[in-house]
């Protein structure tokens, strides 16, 4: 809204040729979703404790030390969507389509999550909406947005498939594109929905992959950048570095607040957009595969319960103590803090070895 609103008066008014760099913009959006986050966040808190009373309903089955957590409200993922929002709506450009792509996706997630959170609290239990619905109504929204992509980018170009390390080559998916990307949105905001399982777990890895992408939607988004690194132009997809940017702002709020001992948990609200959010865009700037690398974790994390449940039919044998993997190593003896900040550690190296793909081409 700022950037069509007051870059057009830059010729007249030089300071908000500020507007006109993306950069400018993306700091922008960090730090107006951070504030937000810090002035709404008690608030909510106090607002969802009202309305749950109970607070999010505990596994029988899980680790002991989570018993102590019992009465923490979820659906703290309100916090992040509304001020990631806000932010992208004062800072990005609102005549781009992927910012609306993105923008719908997210919306269509968090509200899919908002209703499992409330099944799971008027149940009291961990299981919400059934699990055929819920990724029948995510996949209609990925579809949604998959076909508005295939509207809006240039023929020849958009069913393309990048693969790292090679330069100037896509993989022609043709109509197989479709699920693929189905695939990748869907089966992104199912892993950080996994991962959310621990305090600080998810968002922390989340925020790296977000700047991440951020980085690479800038790159990809200019075309002197994108030719030197060898990666492909997508014009317009720079913009998408702003809802990068308020995402991180965001969980950094979010982060302040659940930070141990959590004040509130993400829930399904939270951890399902971002992650629709994460899949997204690396369709957008054809680096799906690159997604696979830097939310490693995440992939870990759902081979973990894929594994173990795969294991127990064929067998009647699990693999882990318990899925997913972070519950294994908490079974095993280790605090929730050694947990955390290994697999924080883990997203770290993950993600650089990601960013080295746009280089070694």
């Amino acid at each position: 809204m700022l950037y069509n609103l007051l870059a057009p008066l830059a010729e007249e008014y030089g300071l908000f040729n500020l507007f006109n760099y993306l950069t400018f913009r993306t700091g922008g959006a960090v730090m107006t979703a951070l504030l937000i986050s810090f002035v709404i966040g008690p608030y909510m808190i106090n607002w969802l404790k009202g309305k749950q009373r109970e607070g999010q309903p505990i596994r029988d089955d899980g680790p002991e030390t989570h018993f102590q957590k019992a009465g923490t409200p979820t659906m703290g993922g309100l916090m992040i969507m509304m001020s990631a929002g806000i932010s992208v709506l004062l800072w990005a450009d609102l005549t781009n389509p992927y910012i609306w792509i993105v923008s719908f996706v997210m919306f269509g997630f968090g509200v899919v999550g908002m209703a499992d959170d409330y099944a799971k609290l008027t149940s009291r239990s961990h299981k919400g909406v059934s699990g055929k619905v819920r990724l029948l109504l995510e996949f209609a929204i990925a579809l949604i947005a998959v076909l508005a992509y295939l509207r809006y980018t240039a023929d020849g170009f958009d069913t393309g498939l990048a693969i790292p390390f090679l330069k100037d080559y896509l993989l022609p998916l043709g109509l197989f594109f479709i699920p693929f990307s189905l695939l990748v949105i869907v089966g992104a905001s199912n892993a950080v929905n996994l991962t959310d399982g621990l305090d600080g777990l998810a968002i922390v890895p989340v925020m790296i992959a977000a700047a991440c992408f951020g980085f690479i939607s800038y790159l990809a988004g200019n075309a002197v950048f994108s030719e030197y690194l060898g990666i492909h132009f997508v014009p317009g997809t720079g913009e998408l570095a702003i809802i990068c940017g308020a995402l991180i702002g965001a969980g950094m709020g979010f982060l302040w607040f659940n930070a141990p001992p959590a004040m509130v948990f993400m829930g399904d609200t939270g951890s399902l957009p971002m992650g629709a959010g994460l899949g997204t865009i690396a369709m957008l700037v054809k680096h799906e595969l690159v997604l696979v690398i830097i939310g490693g974790l995440f992939v870990l994390e759902t081979l973990s319960v894929i594994i173990q449940v795969i294991s127990f039919k064929l067998t009647g044998k699990r693999v882990f103590r318990m899925a997913p993997i972070h519950h294994h190593f908490e079974k095993k003896g280790w605090s929730e803090p050694t947990v955390v900040i290994r697999f924080w550690i883990i997203a770290v190296v993950l993600a650089l070895i990601g960013l080295s793909t746009l280089k070694l081409r």
